[in-house]
């Protein structure tokens, strides 16, 4: 058994602060256990929500395993049974699959075809520091399936399967519905971990739609790099694509105005969106807001029903009507007492939140500047680290092709620290060392990476 491991239903009201509940333990054990699971992908379609995969502990095996299961949830007649104390047993069914065998990955669908993408088999015991408890494989796949349901029995057709071992390479990632530039249905897989080659988030995102998957390298996503509540909104008459995230875990986080980079990937409380216009051009910007503290990893956004919205789900901004609408809640998630708390955690410094946040989309666009993160434009991905440092910091930078690159790092009065031009660079990953002399004072420097047809800028701090 898991302690601490959730064996309850709850039904919440957030507009009368009710709350009802009731066990599982009527249930069949593999119903209990799967619903018990950690991480399971999951998608509303009608009346039925539906279950997949998901790991935690198999009482057949007296072992902690992914489950292989599909259980399908009659919506209606749960939240009847749960409120009204009677048996919930009839709203539940569930099948067996292989191909379900997932945890961390996302399960959403373009028109009729459902999507699979990323996550991985884990069996065994879980351990933060890689030592020998469990088999891990990652799918590297989209898979791509029919569902049949007619309320009593499911049928599952497996269609071709898109592998890639180097971009799907991803669990407990952000995954939301899009309208494309096209004005199609797609999906954007956002960040995630691990990269095959270390292990930090992608920066990159895929974009997905019917005819396959489009990899882009041309944006980098800065912040909420792990799975966190996101909100997804469509301006029609723009052809703007906005996703708003919500807290997590991310590699990087504002520091008073300065990109920190921390490769122990803590919890951060930004909230930021990424958007995209209709050339397909994506763009990441902070909020002015914050998540009242480290929350968010782990979180669902659950939409407000009633609202104007596409047949995926995504929010119809110019149907919103008025100024200031409620467009959801944030539920559920981890509350973490520390942004770095994976190399000391004894099991008291993160607990499950017990808060519901309402989300209200304000229109007026006066309220607040959405800070733009430069970098998120291009192909150079600018990383620096650490940051701030003490006078000895690294970078990273990325080349799409060949290229001459200038190098430039420019105190406050506009005076060049260090410049440089490196000549006839390889196209792919570049790392650059730099050591300062120390000084008595803190200095906020301009870093400046260059080609010709690109350039990425950051300020770094020097804290002797």
């Amino acid at each position: 058994d898991l302690p601490g491991h959730n064996k309850q239903v709850y039904i919440v009201d957030p507009s009368s602060s009710q709350v009802w509940s009731t066990p599982l333990t009527s249930l069949s054990q593999s119903i209990q256990d799967q619903l018990s699971s950690t991480n399971m992908q999951f998608y509303q379609h009608d009346s039925f929500l539906y279950c997949l995969g998901g790991y935690g502990y198999n009482t057949s095996s007296a072992d902690k395993i992914t489950f292989a299961n599909l259980t399908a949830i009659n919506m209606p007649i749960l939240i009847d049974a749960v409120i009204n104390s009677t048996t919930i047993n009839a709203a539940f069914r569930q099948i067996s699959d292989p191909q379900f065998a997932l945890t961390g990955g996302r399960l959403e669908k373009i028109y009729s075809t459902w999507y699979l993408v990323g996550g991985q088999k884990f069996d065994g015991d879980y351990n933060p520091m890689g030592n020998p408890t469990y088999t891990q494989t990652y799918s590297n796949q989209i898979r791509k399936f029919l569902l049949a349901d007619d309320g009593i029995n499911i049928n599952i057709t497996h269609l071709a399967s898109i592998t890639d071992t180097a971009n799907l390479h991803r669990r407990d990632y952000n995954m939301s519905a899009q309208i494309m530039p096209n004005g199609q249905e797609g999906l954007t897989a956002f960040s995630g971990v691990f990269q095959t080659s270390a292990d930090i988030p992608y920066l990159n995102c895929v974009n997905i739609d019917s005819n396959g998957m489009q990899v882009n390298n041309a944006f980098a996503q800065y912040y909420n790099h792990y799975h966190c509540a996101h909100l997804t909104v469509y301006e029609a008459s723009s052809n703007h694509m906005h996703t708003v995230f919500f807290g997590g875990i991310a590699q990087y986080f504002d520091n008073a105005g300065v990109l920190v980079q921390d490769n122990n990937v803590p919890f951060v409380n930004t909230i930021a969106r990424v958007t995209r216009d209709g050339s397909g051009l994506m763009t990441e910007y902070k909020l002015p807001v914050e998540m009242p503290s480290l929350l968010g990893a782990g979180s669902e956004f659950i939409p407000k029903l009633g609202l104007s919205r596409y047949a995926n789900q995504v929010l119809k901004f110019d149907d919103l009507i008025g100024d200031t609408n409620l467009v959801g809640h944030i539920v559920g998630g981890i509350s973490s007492t520390g942004a770095n708390i994976f190399t000391f955690n004894s099991g008291t410094q993160s607990v499950a939140s017990n808060q519901i946040f309402e989300v209200y989309l304000i229109k007026n666009k006066t309220v607040g500047i959405h800070d733009l993160n430069e970098q998120s434009i291009g192909s150079l991905h600018l990383q620096v680290y650490p940051n701030p440092n003490e006078g000895k910091f690294e970078i990273d930078f990325n080349l799409n092709e060949y290229a001459d690159v200038q190098i430039k790092l420019i105190d406050a009065e506009g005076k060049a620290i260090i410049s440089e031009l490196l000549k006839g660079l390889n196209k792919g990953a570049h790392h650059l060392s730099y050591q300062l002399n120390s000084s008595s004072d803190i200095n906020v420097y301009t870093l400046m990476v260059q080609t010709k047809n690109e350039k990425a800028i950051q300020k770094v701090i020097i804290n002797p």
